[in-house]
């Protein structure tokens, strides 16, 4: 459990520090991201998005595991 609560805030530490170049990435604006937006109502649907997050977490889980 220390284990990861230490990576937890690193993650979290990085992601703070990294946040000015992280904002420039097209996440949320991918092809697949479903916007509509009318008068007084917007919905957002970020299926790309979520699966690509996903993948990646996926990715990073499986890779600490072994």
């Amino acid at each position: 459990m220390q284990r990861t609560l230490i990576i937890i805030g690193i993650v979290i530490l990085l992601a703070g520090l990294l946040w000015p170049w992280l904002i420039k990435l097209p996440i949320g604006k991918l092809p697949g991201d479903i916007i509509i937006d009318k008068p007084n109502f917007k919905l957002y649907i970020p299926i790309t998005t979520m699966v690509i997050i996903s993948l990646l977490l996926t990715l990073i889980f499986w890779l600490f595991k072994k």
